[in-house]
């Protein structure tokens, strides 16, 4: 493998950032729920109070660096723990994984959340993903679904609406 580097996100890998979360939905067979556009994603990532934050998994080839995976997180605050940071995205390209690229996007945010005094790294991972579930585990994350019993719930769209009075 030619030399990796995992590194914060530039407002320049904004295009490789979308393609990446295109790659990942299509894989998670939910292509159809992307809405966010590349302004977006560098609005919302990369002005005076960015909204997320994000690292990305770049090979240095001879012929030049190549985005191949990424780790988009935000912190948020438990009022048992205190800060926490959520891990929203982990993805690598199919051709790449298999390589400990996505333990090393993994280890990097768990740093920065060290870093920040943060108590826990959170993140979900879709029931199907055997493979995934199975890393996270080995890097010594808990299971809550089967530990604790939490089920994951989201407000969207008119329901969203409708809840605030809108």
């Amino acid at each position: 493998m030619a030399s990796l580097r995992i590194r914060e996100a530039k407002e320049g890998d904004c295009a490789d950032i979308i393609r990446l979360i295109r790659e990942l939905a299509e894989y998670e067979k939910l292509s159809d729920q992307v809405q966010i556009s590349e302004e977006a994603l560098r609005a919302d990532g990369f002005g005076e109070n960015p909204f997320y934050h994000c690292v990305v998994a770049e090979i240095l080839p001879a012929q030049g660096p190549q985005v191949v995976g990424y780790g988009l997180y935000y912190f948020i605050y438990s009022t048992w723990k205190g800060r926490n940071v959520y891990l929203e995205d982990i993805y690598v390209m199919p051709e790449h994984r298999g390589q400990g690229i996505g333990s090393k996007i993994i280890q990097k945010v768990a740093q920065v959340a060290l870093a920040k005094g943060c108590t826990q790294l959170r993140l979900a991972v879709v029931d199907w993903n055997k493979r995934a579930m199975d890393l996270y585990k080995t890097l010594g994350a808990r299971d809550l679904t089967e530990a604790e019993g939490w089920h994951s719930f989201r407000f969207e769209g008119e329901a969203m609406r409708e809840l605030a009075g809108r």
